[in-house]
């Protein structure tokens, strides 16, 4: 018997197309390409909760946690499927292609129309996970179909082929995925490559054993989820901005997603109030961002100012203020996202707002994490201006760290200063003396004070040094101020009894409690 007659032979043994050993590998194929696209919707559904609501580790546990569960479940419920392995498979897929490439639209969808993220998230990575939960058992039957082999045997080639799968899906997301055609658009894509891989494979290598009713149903299904897929691509881009739109009062003028957040500017109809959004949190209203501003600055400046060090603050609207200063001779800008700055020193009404700030010889702007460059930094500085995002996650409680203050004290000269936007002593207050306890705890004397800025409501800050803490005051030689004074400062550091410190502690980078306080925080905002 020639070697072509044997292989002819075996395909009719086994009702297949091509030889069991061909079969074999093209089913580990699609345990392949499916294990990479269940991971990119995993990934998917953490990257979108970082983005919505910034807090990476508590989305990362939610999706992890009951994926996990519902892949047990899906593994349950699989035994019920196993006679009809090969068009249980490919229904399986052809849902999992359609939930999980749609996932990303529909959980922007609840946030920005429903406020029903949190019950959505779980919704959707329960129903991902039993999908892909389903898959090994039936493709378990099906491989064992093909070709009889030991079971353990069979389990180590489909987790195999599943694992480098998962791998290649976990980096093509960020690396490939994410910059090529973002996130809904990319997920939407691998949604329809796991349609196209599920079906397709079913339909071609075991169509020996399925009706020709089957046969149909499976195929029209494939275009049919193809279809919807397709629509949802080529409307993803409106969805975004529609979406968008419904979380802002104002129109949106401009909105660009960079590498570290996204970036929204409004402007309300009548032209007057334009605001900046990071990640869906207000930065600044022109209404009001000279009373932020001022109060933040000018305290810090009645001293020595020669060498300045701002942390964040890509705005601009804090370098106005300090480059005021005719005797300031440096200022040394750190703010981790490049995207902000060049808005800031390319747009218009912000460039107006922060008077050219970005022009001026004396900055010098450096694009970094603030930790990593205290950590690194050698210079010393007579200012220190702390204007970062809260603490509210991982990302930026280590801003609001012992750690990060004793960096900061480091760089501090002699005589120095430091001042930081703490957050509201009304709508956060433990999240506010929180920080002052870390900066003591960093061997920095704080001076706690506290404005009304309407945009945000009563806000707070503290200004501190290396030996006993600062008095609050005007320099003498401020440039003309529309909000600050004397009286103002004065009247800055008095808090009414229920928003006074009620024993909060400090927070760490190994316990950043801060987290915690600002959980329970903005209640009736």
């Amino acid at each position: 018997m020639t070697e072509q007659t044997a292989k002819s032979t075996d395909r009719s043994r086994t009702g297949l197309p091509v030889p069991p050993r061909m079969a074999r590998f093209l089913v580990l194929t699609a345990v392949f390409l499916c294990a990479a696209c269940g991971l990119v919707y995993e990934l998917a559904l953490v990257a979108i909760g970082s983005y919505l609501l910034g807090d990476t580790i508590t989305q990362a546990s939610i999706v992890l946690s009951v994926m996990v569960f519902a892949m047990g479940v899906g593994s349950l419920l699989s035994k019920r499927f196993t006679g009809s392995a090969a068009v249980a498979f490919a229904v399986i897929e052809g849902l999992l292609s359609l939930v999980g490439g749609l996932s990303v639209l529909l959980l922007y969808g609840a946030f920005a129309w429903l406020s029903a993220y949190g019950f959505a998230l779980v919704l959707l990575a329960f129903a991902i996970g039993v999908l892909i939960g389903m898959e090994i058992p039936l493709l378990m039957t099906l491989i064992q179909r093909i070709r009889r082999q030991e079971a353990s045997e069979a389990v180590a080639d489909l987790f195999a082929a599943d694992y480098v799968g998962g791998l290649i899906g976990g980096l093509a997301f960020p690396f490939l995925l994410l910059p090529l055609l973002g996130l809904p658009k990319g997920v939407l894509m691998v949604g329809a490559l796991n349609a196209v891989v599920g079906v397709a494979v079913v339909l071609w290598l075991f169509r020996g054993e399925l009706a020709r009713g089957v046969q149909v149903f499976l195929g029209a299904g494939l275009v049919g989820v193809l279809t919807v897929l397709g629509l949802a691509f080529a409307y993803a881009d409106q969805f975004e901005v529609d979406a968008r739109q419904a979380l802002y009062r104002d129109p949106i003028v401009h909105a660009e997603r960079s590498e570290y957040q996204e970036i929204v500017l409004t402007r309300s109809l009548d032209g007057q109030d334009v605001r900046l959004f990071l990640n869906g949190d207000l930065q600044f209203s022109t209404l009001d961002e000279y009373r932020y501003h001022e109060s933040l600055v000018h305290p810090a400046m009645a001293g020595p100012r020669e060498d300045v060090l701002v942390l964040g603050g890509g705005d601009g609207l804090a370098l106005r203020e300090i480059l005021a200063y005719d005797d300031v001779a440096s200022v040394t800008l750190v703010d981790l996202d490049p995207a902000v700055v060049e808005l800031a020193s390319t747009e218009p009404v912000i460039e107006e707002l922060n008077e050219g700030s970005f022009e001026d010889p004396r900055l010098e702007v450096v694009h970094t994490d603030a930790f990593q460059w205290l950590r690194e930094n050698t210079e010393e500085f007579d200012v220190v201006v702390a204007d970062l995002p809260d603490g509210q996650d991982v990302g930026t409680s280590k801003l609001y760290s012992v750690e990060f203050y004793s960096l900061i004290r480091h760089a501090m000269a002699d005589g120095g200063r430091v001042v930081v936007q703490a957050g509201s002593p009304f709508f956060a207050p433990e999240a506010y003396w929180s920080v002052g306890h870390s900066l003591e705890a960093a061997d920095l004397a704080a001076t706690p004070y506290n404005v009304d800025v309407p945009s945000f409501g009563n806000w707070g800050f503290y200004l501190a040094a290396a030996d006993t803490a600062p008095e609050l005051e005007v320099p003498e030689d401020a440039p003309p101020l529309r909000f600050l004074d004397e009286a103002l400062l004065e009247a800055a550091q008095v808090f009414p009894r229920d928003r006074r410190d009620e024993g909060v502690q400090e927070s760490t980078l190994m316990h950043p409690r801060v987290i915690e306080y600002h959980k329970g925080a903005w209640k009736g905002y």
